[in-house]
């Protein structure tokens, strides 16, 4: 039975494009409210290499407390929560990066998708290439580190431009990203 377990893992890895024997590194950040009201949840990040040689990230999202219905969720470039404000803009590096929330949006580093919350409670999972956790130009852990923001509001992801507010508005739920 041992081998059996072993051998579905193994296939269950080679099945989502990940080489099995490849280290991954892994990081989270504990949820906390912007406003008055109790937020809670936790963010789950692992990275590893893809076939192709391109690390992918998994991203794992619970929150509870929240609104019901979508909100917006992105990589803050600041690794503050305290107040949410200073986790500054959209997570978005490099010479031609822009961190205003709805410039450039949705292709910032650090844009995800939408968590929807029901009766309180909200998961979201989904895979990124534009951020890793390991060194290089797209890691979450430089100088100042990463957060992640929840917002008030669902992300239209901006299909007329730069609009405000299109990126999700006020921040409602934030964690600092921590190996």
């Amino acid at each position: 039975m041992k081998g059996l377990v072993g051998f579905t893992m193994l296939s269950l890895g080679l099945a989502l494009g990940f080489n099995a024997h490849a280290q991954s590194v892994r990081a989270t950040a504990t949820i906390q409210s912007c406003t008055d009201k109790p937020v809670s949840g936790k963010l789950e990040l692992v990275e590893r290499e893809s076939p192709e040689g391109v690390k992918v990230v998994e991203v794992k999202l619970s929150v509870k407390g929240l609104s019901d219905g979508k909100h917006a969720v992105h990589i803050h470039e600041a690794g503050v929560c305290t107040p949410c404000a200073d986790a500054k803009g959209h997570f978005d590096p490099g010479p031609a990066g822009k961190s205003a929330a709805d410039g450039n949006h949705p292709y910032h580093s650090g844009d995800l998708i939408n968590i929807e919350v029901k009766n309180g409670e909200g998961r979201m999972e989904t895979l990124t290439s534009r951020i890793t956790l390991s060194p290089g130009p797209l890691s979450l852990f430089d100088a100042d580190g990463s957060s992640v923001i929840i917002h008030a509001e669902p992300d239209s992801y901006c299909p007329e431009g730069e609009v405000k507010g299109c990126a999700g508005g006020a921040r409602a739920a934030c964690g600092v990203i921590d190996r």
